[in-house]
């Protein structure tokens, strides 16, 4: 059985908090969103960063709660294509590295 990006971390932080602000009991793994691989899906736990790279990814539907599924990796593995709901949107990787994610 292969194990996947976030069983493969071992490491925890913190606890993941829902659409309320209650915690849910998951625990959240310290994963950026560009660590993850191809075909793994996951759901936002937060976002980090400000100003206008942080506006533009809330503008795009990154928000806490969603779910996010990474479809492929350009040839030089920057940048990443991300399924978000019915859009599909390409990121740098030093823009999903602002993007904290857990396992779906």
């Amino acid at each position: 059985m292969t194990r996947t990006f976030f069983q493969a971390m071992g490491r925890t932080m913190g606890l993941w908090r829902g659409k309320g602000g209650e915690a849910d009991g998951r625990d959240c793994v310290a994963a950026s969103l560009g660590d993850i691989v191809p075909g793994e899906a996951c759901t936002i736990c937060r976002l980090h960063g400000c100003g206008p790279v942080r506006q533009r990814l809330l503008d795009l539907g990154f928000q806490p709660g969603r779910e996010v599924k990474v479809v492929r990796n350009a040839p030089l593995h920057d940048p990443i294509e991300l399924q978000l709901g019915d859009s599909f949107i390409v990121l740098r990787r030093r823009e999903a590295a602002h993007i904290e994610v857990i396992h779906a």
